[in-house]
């Protein structure tokens, strides 16, 4: 039975967040708003989530002695990661001492931390489908697996997040620069990439998977509704709920998300993405966290994705009912400025039933994600036309 006291007192239940982005505010957010003591951690000060934590702290999450030291001064009861440059073999020994609970567990953190683990995990154990893949730990093994998987592939560091040193590559000529770029945007220095074969799909879906606690303690898996995406670089540019999909493709890749994340174990949320070509579905990646094309659920559902994901690891009843359909699109920073201002909010939110999400980054980059622009309509196409519309209007501006 899980209780909660007051923060600030020795009855508080704490979590402490390991990544304090965008994705980690709003579920510090909604830990909060359930009286959860919330401790935030980034490598960076003022990261979103410190702004609305309890507690924050600045540190080098790769750092196995130091994320030790403070859930050792800390002590939270869950141990929340938010992104993949995490020492993860830390977080195996946490939870076998009983310090804390990982979510969803210390091993599936691990695992998805690397998309060697995750795919072999999938295809190699599990069977699922997925496209022909390899590693490779240098340049010339890169070549030679590109050569056996063909043209065109995508080359992707095994330790990395939305999409950053990504390549599409369509010769041979194209390798040097897709290895460059994949070292100088992976988590770790001279990673291992993986190499995949180019599937035609028609579109790619997530598929927001919830392990939860029923009334009897059991734990049940929940399907939020299918999630349309379009990206750019790599990168998410705009959201929708629901996307349309045959009733066997849908089946097919819940089956898929219940199976990757039953192996994965614990509870919480999971982004699970799939390539859909009609009835015809391929496994892609998964995510033990809340996942940056689910924040349309902020608009469409009854309980976000991160809400979903607090009450799920805290044991609490879930409900993945969506109420409209509803679209985000994203805000970049369009320049390298620090302290940037954001013009046009209130123009942007005269566009009907939208809402804006300004993440308060303290530092913007060019194509650096700094909000996010939510709609709802009677369909998916007008959501979208108003999201795009609504965030057209945020100017980040700076001096200078």
């Amino acid at each position: 039975m899980i209780v909660i006291g007051t923060p600030y007192t020795p009855h508080a239940l704490r979590i402490l967040l390991l990544g304090s982005g965008e994705l980690g505010k709003e579920v510090a957010i909604e830990a909060q708003r359930l009286g959860v003591e919330v401790v935030a951690v980034d490598r960076y000060p003022h990261a979103p989530a410190h702004q609305v934590a309890h507690r924050a702290h600045v540190i080098d999450m790769r750092d196995g002695q130091a994320v030790r030291d403070l859930i050792m001064r800390e002590r939270p009861h869950f141990v929340v990661p938010e992104l993949e440059a995490i020492a993860t073999d830390t977080l195996i020994e946490i939870e076998e001492e009983g310090l804390a609970a990982v979510v969803p567990t210390a091993r599936g953190a691990r695992m998805t931390m690397n998309r060697e683990a995750i795919r072999r995990l999938a295809a190699e154990e599990l069977r699922l489908p997925t496209s022909r893949y390899a590693f490779a730990g240098s340049l010339d093994e890169l070549q030679r697996a590109a050569a056996v998987i063909g043209f065109p592939c995508v080359i992707k560091p095994v330790m990395s997040s939305s999409g950053k040193g990504q390549s599409v590559v369509h010769a041979e000529a194209g390798l040097a620069d897709a290895w460059v770029l994949a070292q100088s945007k992976g988590r770790v220095d001279m990673a291992r990439v993986i190499i995949e074969g180019f599937i035609e799909f028609q579109y790619e879906i997530t598929l927001l998977t919830v392990r939860a606690s029923g009334p009897d303690g059991a734990i049940e898996t929940h399907f939020c509704e299918p999630i349309g995406h379009r990206q750019e670089h790599g990168d998410y540019v705009e959201s929708w709920q629901p996307h349309v999909m045959s009733e066997k493709a849908l089946c097919r890749a819940r089956e898929m998300a219940a199976s990757v994340t039953a192996a994965l174990g614990g509870r919480g949320l999971f982004g699970c993405e799939f390539f859909v070509d009609g009835d015809e579905v391929w496994f892609s990646e998964v995510s033990p966290r809340p996942h940056d094309t689910g924040l349309v659920t902020l608009m469409s559902q009854q309980q976000s994705e991160f809400e979903l994901h607090v009450r799920a690891f805290l044991g609490l009843p879930v409900s993945t009912q969506m109420l409209q359909p509803a679209a985000s699109a994203v805000i970049y920073g369009g320049r390298d400025a620090k302290g940037v201002r954001y013009e046009g909010v209130a123009e942007a939110l005269r566009v009907p039933d939208t809402k804006l999400r300004l993440f308060g980054k303290p530092e913007s980059y060019l194509r650096r994600r700094m909000g996010v622009a939510l709609a709802r309509a009677a369909d998916v196409d007008g959501a979208r036309r108003r999201s795009r519309e609504c965030a057209a209007l945020v100017r980040v501006t700076a001096d200078g």
